[in-house]
């Protein structure tokens, strides 16, 4: 999906154009990785636009930054008001939010330490990325298990959304790909399953909703304990346990989850068709109940969407 440019992007506490947020190419950034981000959508209620969980959202992406040394010279709630000043003034909703905490331009040795952080925000407009075209509600994608595994514990942390853990994404994700697949599901070092390459994975066996733990090289998702928290509401069992590579060939149902995958449905893996290639029960009830939230048409009974106010914002 080609990105669609909005007016402005926050950088280090201030509105810029668009066009004016560019990074040398000798940047420790774009030489080594070394960044954290966070990705969180903004979705239309009929009251007007509301961010998704943005508190957790931006915790995660200071949680991330103290992992690799870069402390922020702002609150939580700075970032989560300047991420409501951005999609205000650019008027884009729904939308796709990117903060991005980065180390920039300065020395150019592995230590990272003697270059500066910086920070950007920028929203505009994006859709679910394992979607197809327009469609109306829960679709069935096929997936496959990749060859290539997730990283491993105390190499890289999988606990902080780093740019440079998405390098392992790509070769997940472009197997998938070339191989015909709409995504790939990655296995942990020991041979249990992960999650995908930009998604946390769930599965239902005899009725109880499974997802595999913290400790199997999994990104702690904001939308993963979403997911938890509505199914537990409704009075479904969810287990977080070390999940064998063959249960999701006899799962009765499987579906990924995240920012950008939403709730996306999984019809088959490695050609083996998941619960007949049907999106089953417990998945229509969470893909309803998300949707219904996010959309307003349900109540937010659990506090997770913070209104962007239509108000004058500061340094434009």
């Amino acid at each position: 999906m080609p990105i669609k440019e909005t007016a402005k992007i926050w950088h280090n506490g201030k509105l810029i154009n668009w066009s004016d947020a560019t990074l040398h190419v000798m940047s420790h950034v774009v030489n080594y990785g070394s960044c954290v981000f966070e990705g969180i959508r903004a979705y239309q209620l009929p009251s007007g636009p509301a961010i998704f969980r943005a508190q957790e959202h931006m915790q995660r992406l200071i949680d991330s930054a103290h992992v690799y040394r870069m402390e922020l010279p702002y609150t939580r709630q700075e970032l989560v008001d300047a991420m409501l000043d951005l999609v205000a003034v650019n008027e884009t909703s729904p939308c796709y939010i990117r903060p991005l905490v980065l180390r920039g331009y300065g020395d150019l040795g592995v230590n990272p330490m003697n270059s500066p952080i910086e920070i950007y925000m920028a929203n505009y407009e994006w859709g679910n990325f394992l979607a197809s075209g327009a469609q109306e509600g829960p679709v069935g994608i096929d997936a496959c298990v990749s060859t290539w595994t997730r990283i491993a514990p105390n190499t890289l942390p999988a606990m902080a959304k780093a740019g440079a853990n998405y390098m392992n994404s790509q070769l997940i994700k472009m197997e998938a790909t070339v191989n015909g697949f709409a995504e790939g599901i990655a296995l942990d070092k020991n041979g249990y399953v992960s999650e995908g390459p930009g998604a946390n994975l769930f599965l239902v066996r005899k009725g109880k909703l499974i997802t595999a733990p913290i400790g199997n090289s999994v990104l702690p998702g904001i939308t993963r304990d979403s997911v938890i928290t509505m199914a537990q509401d409704l009075g479904v069992e969810v287990i977080e346990q070390v999940i064998p590579r063959e249960m999701l060939y006899i799962a009765e149902e499987l579906f990924f989850c995240g920012t950008g995958a939403e709730i996306t449905p999984v019809k088959s893996v490695d050609r083996i068709s998941v619960g007949g290639g049907n999106v089953g029960p417990v998945t229509r009830t969470i893909y309803d109940e998300y949707f219904g939230i996010v959309k307003g048409t349900k109540a937010d009974r659990f506090n997770w969407l913070t209104p962007v106010p239509v108000a004058e914002v500061v340094g434009a």
